[in-house]
């Protein structure tokens, strides 16, 4: 019997999987998913703490409504003046770090069945992204229009600390999927145009990715908004899921363009009717209905989606196990 695991490894080999898998960023300890994201403990501790400072010393602060999601603090970025950034970015001394015994601990509090899910290891959310989170979007988009040198030697400096991270704690991992991310876009439009992005971000990208490609997995790459443009890009350094793909994209163009060479991990916003506080059980069952329709035939496809609120809002939770299960039974039967 195809377990879980096997059928969304099919989906990123280019295969059309025997169910329309259900694509998560993560569960509680033990959770029964296709896909389990994990980050070194190193890297992720202010998250796991509901907010404080990551390891380049930006301090985030997390929000109820949103679920736990987290920004670095307002009006307190470390970064002024791009040209001093070597004065304020210093990596963590981690000569000393036990990396198997971090692995292993970390592997066993999350309790993951690996013969039912698949570990997606993640590093960082971006180089664009922590560019911004040193700086401020104003400053952050300043610099890398007034001075790319600089932008490129920081980018390079923190991509050798990410991967030597990278080369040795995924040994212990041995994760099946490999995950990279940037938020390179809002709803309407790219931050930085696709001529940018190619000089100053995809080459950093290109480097983790190479780790991946060295291991023979899969890769993965998270970015939100309007970011198609950049798909070709991704591509170039083969990745092979998009998540969350989010439906201000041409889906459909998208789907028709690339196949199954690219996995649409989304489709799904809670935009229009489904946005409303009156959004019926049916109204939600047929928005995940539609959606599978459209974009799951013959493979590539997986549904990605949920209602963003207060983790103990019982309208939260109502909505989203409403839309757990119609994904569940929609994508479970869609290929029979």
């Amino acid at each position: 019997m195809t377990t879980q695991k096997e059928n969304y490894l099919m989906l990123l080999r280019g295969e059309q999987p025997e169910w329309v898998p259900r694509f998560t960023f993560g569960g509680p300890p033990g959770a029964k998913i296709p896909n389990q994201m994990v980050e070194p403990p190193l890297l992720s501790e202010y998250r796991l703490t509901g907010g404080g400072k990551d390891v380049w010393g930006v301090e985030f602060v997390a929000t109820k409504e949103t679920g736990g999601a987290m920004l670095p603090k307002p009006g307190q970025f470390i970064l002024k003046d791009i040209k001093k950034w070597r004065d304020v970015i210093q990596a963590p001394d981690i000569s000393g770090v036990d990396w198997e015994t971090m692995a292993k601990d970390h592997l066993d509090a999350m309790k993951i069945d690996r013969n039912e899910t698949a570990i997606t290891f993640a590093l960082h959310f971006g180089y664009f992204q922590n560019l911004m989170a040193y700086m401020g979007f104003s400053e952050g988009l300043c610099a890398m229009h007034e001075e790319p040198d600089e932008v490129l030697a920081l980018f390079d400096y923190i991509c050798d600390f990410y991967c030597i991270v990278a080369e040795n704690i995924m040994p212990y991992y041995q994760p099946d999927v490999f995950s990279l991310a940037d938020d390179t876009a809002a709803w309407l439009n790219p931050f930085i145009s696709p001529a940018m992005y190619s000089k100053l971000v995809i080459p950093f990208h290109d480097r983790q990715a190479q780790i991946a490609r060295d291991a023979g997995i899969p890769i993965g790459m998270h970015n939100c908004g309007k970011c198609q443009c950049f798909i070709d890009d991704w591509l170039a350094i083969g990745v092979s899921l998009w998540d969350p793909a989010q439906t201000i994209n041409d889906l459909d163009d998208i789907k028709k363009k690339y196949g199954n060479k690219l996995v649409i991990a989304g489709g799904w916003d809670a935009r229009g009717v489904l946005a409303s506080p009156y959004v019926t059980d049916e109204q939600i069952y047929d928005s995940v209905k539609d959606i599978i329709y459209r974009l799951a035939p013959g493979g590539g496809y997986a549904f990605s989606g949920g209602f963003l609120g207060a983790m103990d809002d019982e309208e939260v939770k109502r909505k989203n196990g409403v839309l757990v299960r119609a994904a569940e039974e929609i994508g479970h039967d869609f290929y029979k």
